[in-house]
């Protein structure tokens, strides 16, 4: 299974960025978590409460700029392979 392009976490709350690749080069999604334990075992769940919403909010803020700055990346790579093709 491939792994996460990178996580952003805050206590039990974290967002998980994957890279997907298409033809017309990579592009991102985000999928938001919330960790609680249940009996001995920690489990995780999509569903949050009112107290985690500015929290995630903030980690949303955090993922938003780093795939931003990874777009950016990805569209110079692009440019300098095409330089090196030519």
């Amino acid at each position: 299974m491939s792994q996460p392009a990178h996580k952003i976490r805050s206590g039990v709350l974290q967002v998980t960025i994957w890279r997907n690749h298409g033809e017309k080069g990579n592009w991102y999604s985000v999928i938001p978590s919330r960790g609680y334990k249940q009996e001995d075992a920690w489990k995780e769940t999509d569903s949050l409460g009112f107290d985690d919403l500015l929290t995630m909010a903030k980690l949303f803020d955090l993922a938003h700029t780093w795939i931003m700055h990874q777009q950016q990346a990805d569209a110079k790579g692009r440019k300098e392979a095409a330089k090196a093709a030519a």
